[in-house]
């Protein structure tokens, strides 16, 4: 089938309408009418081909959100008129140790992303900034009636990413934790340590939007510009999730480090982040990433989210003015998410 889309032909070109192919729905597939669709910064990277070669032309979006519109004949997890969503990958091969692990995102073999892959038919997948998606129904979530229809499509992507760091690395009362940068991953990030109980501190380069941090649920919040901060807070926290996809001082952040305190980076700059292994050796710190989180970890962060009135703030916008927000993403001009209605995706 044929359905309305957004689509890139080149690093250079601005994002337009266009139409794009979705397969037929198999056995194990779910057809989904997208309502919402997140804007990631992720999405902007791949257009502009920052992060490697990119399939063009094509449609980017990873934050999906919408109804089930047809089920293939084997489909038992989901039925016509649920509330569903789709993150970061639309298949992995769910035979290694890690897939068999429930941890999909870190498939042997390489999950296939949400756009931009190589899927099994040998297409290359399309994303979410379009009127529907056929997916593995292994790989399609339930979105909570009590989360926002129109805010929920980033927990596909920004809640995930840092709900996931935040569980492996046990974030929760007794423990300070630290968020970098209170942008559209970080002002999850800080949502969801506080509702998990930890003491959250949001490290920002000034302080123009600590009353939004502090409303959110930090407890505390520096200017990183400001060099008396990383004196003033050295050696204090467990774990630091670094969530800005620009280069940082390591150093700085890695000496604010607790003894057997974790950073891990979410954000994912295009340059190389050197680091001094000196570091490292006081208070036995270690340095970490982590990327989103298996089918199983991404349900249960929904649901946690839904028990505990976790939603991203968000900005709807229509599909003529994606161009405009991926400028605005990248001036810092956005608070917190974009969100696309995807009934504005126009014939082209």
């Amino acid at each position: 089938m044929h359905v309305n889309a957004y689509a890139a032909s080149s690093a250079t070109s601005p994002l337009e309408p266009t139409t794009i192919e979705r397969r037929d729905v198999g056995p194990k597939d779910v057809l989904i009418d997208i309502a919402y669709a997140g804007i990631c910064h992720s999405d902007i990277h791949t257009i502009r081909g920052e992060w490697g070669n990119v399939p063009y032309p094509l449609t980017v979006g990873h934050e999906i959100v919408g109804t089930v519109a047809e089920v293939g004949s084997e489909v038992t997890s989901h039925k016509v008129g649920d509330r569903v969503g789709v993150g970061c990958m639309v298949n992995s091969c769910r035979e290694c140790e890690n897939c068999l692990a429930g941890e999909e995102q870190y498939c042997e073999k390489g999950n296939i992303g949400t756009y931009g892959a190589k899927d099994v038919d040998g297409t290359i997948t399309q994303g979410g900034y379009s009127e529907k998606i056929v997916v593995d129904e292994h790989f399609v979530l339930r979105v909570p009636e009590s989360i926002p229809y129109d805010k929920a499509a980033p927990l596909l992507c920004a809640g995930i990413t840092t709900y996931s760091p935040l569980n492996h690395w046990n974030a929760g009362p007794g423990k300070k934790v630290a968020v970098v940068g209170l942008g559209g991953l970080g002002h999850m990030a800080v949502k969801i340590a506080h509702a998990m109980g930890a003491e959250v501190t949001v490290l920002s380069q000034t302080l123009s939007k600590k009353d939004d941090g502090l409303k959110m649920g930090a407890d505390h919040y520096y200017a990183t510009k400001d060099d008396e901060t990383f004196e003033k807070l050295k050696k204090t926290f467990d774990l630091i999730i670094n969530t800005v996809s620009a280069p940082l001082d390591l150093k700085q952040y890695l000496g604010l480090l607790a003894l057997n305190g974790t950073m891990v980076n979410v954000g994912a700059p295009p340059e190389p982040l050197p680091i001094q292994v000196f570091t490292l050796f006081t208070n036995r710190r270690s340095f970490a990433g982590s990327s989103i989180g298996g089918i199983r970890e991404t349900q249960e962060m929904l649901d946690f989210c839904a028990e505990n009135g976790i939603a991203p703030e968000t900005e709807l916008i229509s599909a003529d003015q994606i161009n405009e927000a991926y400028e605005r993403v990248l001036n810092s001009d956005v608070r917190y998410r974009f969100v696309i209605d995807a009934k504005t995706f126009a014939p082209a």
